[in-house]
């Protein structure tokens, strides 16, 4: 079995209000209790808004620090689900579940 991430990429701009999100929220809940039941589930987590964000980077052996994402997009890395998959193909599956379950992009990615 690998591991494979789960990327959540969703729009900048405010966050959906609960008439929006609440609904969303619980079937994610359900598809994470369908991934614990499969024992697929191995981490997952929400992330602050990007410009929460502080970029290290060295140039030339010198350190520097930035606030905010390193590129400009209209979309951000929101979250993330880690998974077990016996394959590709299950990995894919449990990527298709969490996008209709978000109504957002997932990109499928495994580990070295």
């Amino acid at each position: 079995m690998k591991n494979y991430l789960l990327s959540v990429y969703q729009p900048d701009g405010p966050t959906p209000g609960p008439e929006v999100l609440g609904p969303i929220m619980t079937t994610v809940a359900a598809l994470k209790e369908e991934m614990r039941a499969a024992e697929a589930w191995v981490f997952d987590g929400g992330l602050f808004p990007p410009d929460t964000a502080t970029v290290v980077r060295v140039t030339d052996g010198d350190v520097g620090m930035t606030d905010g994402p390193y590129v400009e997009g209209k979309e951000h890395l929101g979250g993330f689900t880690i998974v077990r998959a016996a394959d590709l193909d299950a990995a894919l599956e449990w990527g298709r579940k969490l996008a209709a379950a978000t109504t957002l992009p997932i990109e499928v990615r495994p580990f070295q």
